[in-house]
């Protein structure tokens, strides 16, 4: 039996598959199509734009540009929506709803008639949902985003969201900047379409998806408002509609050794540690497993070669300028699997056998001259973290990774709100902050709240980093000594609940280590203390699907039922 194409795949049930392939190019020519055009294979579009989501505004300009190149290939491309994920607009996080867009990206896929499908996003959340649906419908599938931001200026100094947001803000919590001032930041920090202009997630992700092999080479760093973007979903466009007659499916890209090499990228860029969620939920749609262990495995042998914000000094429009992923690639080339297939159609091996063209040093760093000799990122694990925790080494104080210190625990965002900034706050610069009930099970969905802020006493005292823990997240942007993912989370019952303030905590990046001082008996006791950790469910609809099936940070926060079985 011939396989089904274009329009006659995946019918409508009306019991009479040629009553049902009638009706349906009936409805199709009522848009408008020839017969001709019907008869080509058919280009989905996967569409992530949003007016909830400004990284996005340009897509409309860039999805032209898709369908052109299908047009030229001899396709059709059918453009549909999505859910898009907007970062800052989302509450109360976007995490919480990367697993609906997956949903909805993979059902839209599979119930509607296309050959291939061009998976358009860039926010943070949008290309992991993208991919996560897309391995999980495995249908010849290619990414594409939507780029960075150009920077701003401010006072003759360039600045780019987020991570100078983040430095600005600072400055006025510790009173060194004015609210005019704070005013005119605001103004400048994004100002063109685009993902923030730092190696935040979005741009992490971009970049994991080219070293993956799930997107054509090159493409991961144009910016969003280079003429260059739009070649590239041109091309993107032409080599979706290759990828239907030639068959081939994520199934075919994601493999354990492209996750490896995504891995060595990752550490190599100074990534954001939100990427190993992502990456681990990509995995886990394919019964891939990826320990946390491999990751440390990996990072031993893997230098820190892009001197990029939060991690270093320049922007992603350098970045690109500098020769992008391609020249990051050439510099890890002995680290690699070069037999890895990529949706091009070609290996890596053979897209690295292509001359080299201009690479700036200064931005990305030759292997035997690297940024940091080890990976940026870092697991850490012990009696307070026994699944694991992350810390993004390459954006943290290293005077601070061999500590002990006293705990402040704040028990939740609410708590952490309400007395941080409080002048009656027991805190000082040695002590270590502690916030508790902040993970995926938490109720407020795994936000980006590891970030805690400097109290503000000791931010006017000048005091610029601390040692700061939870189950939460923390943004791709940000920097300081961050130690985040902890898992199990204090939600679940996790050692991370049984944590007081006045507690002893040692941390030992060397040994990758993260210990609770306290002994097995005093534990014990407040393991039976009364509302430990009585999170309150949701009662219906989404938030309820997501409370009942999320798992723990060490399995990609994905749902339950959507992993493949084997892992």
């Amino acid at each position: 039996m011939t396989e089904a194409k274009g329009l006659g795949r995946g019918l409508t049930h009306y019991g009479d598959p040629d009553f049902a392939r009638y009706l349906r190019r009936s409805f199709a020519k009522s848009m408008g199509y020839s017969d001709e055009m019907l008869s080509r294979p058919i280009i989905g579009i996967a569409n992530s734009a949003s007016g909830f989501n400004n990284c996005h505004r340009h897509f409309p300009e860039l999805i032209e540009a898709v369908k052109r190149g299908v047009l030229a290939a001899g396709g059709l491309p059918l453009e549909f929506p999505t859910i898009s994920l907007g970062e800052v607009f989302l509450s109360p996080t976007s995490l919480m709803f990367r697993n609906l867009m997956a949903m909805d990206v993979e059902e839209m896929i599979r119930a509607q008639p296309m050959d291939a499908v061009v998976l358009v996003g860039g926010c943070d959340k949008t290309v992991p949902a993208q991919l996560m649906g897309a391995a999980s419908a495995d249908l010849p599938a290619i990414q594409l985003v939507g780029g960075p931001m150009m920077t701003g200026r401010h006072q003759g100094e360039r600045l780019g969201a987020c991570t100078d947001c983040r430095r600005f803000w600072g400055q006025y919590r510790a009173g060194k900047i004015g609210a005019a001032e704070i005013d005119a930041v605001e103004s400048t920090l994004a100002t063109t379409a685009g993902s923030c202009a730092v190696m935040g997630t979005a741009s992490t992700m971009a970049c994991l998806a080219e070293a993956l092999g799930m997107m054509l080479p090159g493409t991961a760093a144009i910016p969003a408002v280079h003429a260059g973007r739009l070649r590239a979903a041109e091309a993107t466009g032409r080599r979706a509609v290759e990828l239907a007659a030639a068959k081939i499916r994520p199934s075919q890209i994601i493999t354990r050794a492209s996750l490896g090499n995504a891995l060595r990228v990752l550490l190599a860029i100074g990534g954001s540690t939100n990427a190993v969620i992502h990456l681990t939920a990509i995995a886990g749609r394919l019964a891939l497993p990826l320990p946390l262990a491999w990751l440390n495995e990996l990072s031993e042998s893997t230098p820190v070669l892009v001197d990029l914000k939060p991690s270093g000094s320049h922007y992603m429009e350098d970045f690109f300028a500098a020769g992008g992923l391609g020249a990051v690639l050439r510099e890890l080339r002995p680290l690699l699997d070069l037999d890895c297939p990529t949706v091009a159609g070609e290996t890596l091996a053979e897209r690295l056998a292509r001359a080299a063209g201009y690479v700036d040093h200064h931005v990305i760093r030759p292997i035997d001259d690297p940024v940091e000799p080890c990976g940026g990122l870092v697991a850490l694990f012990g009696s307070l973290a026994p699944g694991g925790a992350l810390l993004k080494r390459s954006a943290a104080d290293r005077s601070l990774f061999e500590k002990e210190g006293r705990a402040v625990v704040f028990s939740s965002l609410e708590d952490l709100a309400a007395r941080i900034d409080d002048p009656a706050l027991e805190v000082g610069a040695e002590d270590i902050l502690v916030l508790q009930n902040a993970g995926p099970r938490s109720g407020s969905g795994m936000p980006e709240a590891g970030y805690l802020p400097i109290p503000a006493k000791l931010a006017r005292q000048g005091v610029k980093d601390m040692v700061r823990l939870s189950d939460a997240r923390m943004s791709g942007t940000a920097f300081g000594t961050v130690i985040l993912h902890l898992t199990p989370e204090a939600a679940v019952g996790g050692p991370l609940a049984l944590v007081r303030s006045g507690d002893r905590i040692r941390l030992s990046v060397s040994a990758r280590r993260l210990d609770l001082l306290v002994d097995e008996a005093e534990l014990a006791r407040r393991r039976e203390e009364a509302g430990l950790s009585k999170i309150a469910s949701p009662t219906r609809g989404y938030a309820k699907l997501y409370a009942e099936h999320v798992l723990q940070a060490d399995q990609g926060c994905d749902f339950d039922f959507l992993r493949a079985s084997g892992v």
